[in-house]
């Protein structure tokens, strides 16, 4: 599965450019070209997302290998977590 964010390009006044990924949260970097700048955004991107994942590997692979499904899975959770605590 691929995904896809928007970047958002800055060029610097002192050469380079600046980049901003707004869909993460904190996502930010830069190269000295824009060849260097879209890769350096495509490596932080991918460590922002793969930090984001707090499911240790361990459990993600029993999972995988039992073919769960995560996205079911965790609304069911959050389903029974708001039933639970109805007010």
């Amino acid at each position: 599965m691929k995904l896809v964010y928007p970047a958002c390009f800055y060029e610097e006044e002192d050469e380079g450019f600046s980049v901003e990924i707004p869909d993460l949260l904190g996502c930010c970097t830069q190269g000295e070209n824009l060849e260097e700048a879209i890769q350096m955004a495509q490596d932080a991107a991918l460590g922002r997302l793969l930090t984001a994942v707090s499911i240790p590997v361990w459990l993600n692979e029993r999972a995988e290998r039992l073919k769960i499904n995560f996205s079911q899975t965790l609304q069911d959770a959050l389903l029974s977590q708001v039933l639970k605590n109805r007010k």
